[in-house]
């Protein structure tokens, strides 16, 4: 491959950067359904210091999808978790709220009891499409065990 085995602890923090640089959009921390309903301009300020504004009428679908008792469980913006970890074009959404809301929006049945939910590509896009404000992409990886 393109890195030799000699250089792995750099060729990981090579890696490390890159990723941290992707997910520089992210915010430092996500506020729950319930603070941002209370706002006047609801949005987040990311790592980077841009400030996202949640649309209202995606904040007005999401309380009407979800129960009001996980209103203070869901952590938005949602994040869409993409890694090759999770095979050719998958993304993670994890919590019991952001799967639960996942679930719903895209019509399909929760897995029982889980945490976490794997989707695919066609499945991300309407995801994005029906939330653009209140979902953001996250670039992860596993780097134990990873062959350079």
């Amino acid at each position: 491959m393109a890195f030799s085995g000699e250089g792995r602890g750099l060729n990981k923090n090579i890696l490390v950067k890159t990723i941290q640089t992707m997910n520089q959009h992210l915010p430092n921390r996500r506020l729950n359904l319930t603070e941002l309903l209370a706002m006047e301009k609801p949005g987040i300020r990311g790592k980077d210091n841009t400030f996202f504004v949640m649309d209202r009428s995606e904040l007005k679908l999401i309380s009407e999808s979800l129960p009001r008792f996980l209103w203070s469980r869901l952590r938005l913006p949602m994040l869409i978790e993409m890694s090759p970890d999770f095979g050719s074009g998958g993304a993670r959404i994890q919590g019991e709220a952001e799967v639960e809301l996942t679930s719903k929006i895209l019509d399909k049945e929760r897995p029982f009891g889980s945490r976490q939910l794997v989707i695919y590509l066609p499945d991300v896009r309407e995801l994005r499409r029906k939330l653009p404000t209140t979902t953001q992409y996250a670039f992860v990886t596993n780097l134990r065990d990873r062959e350079y």
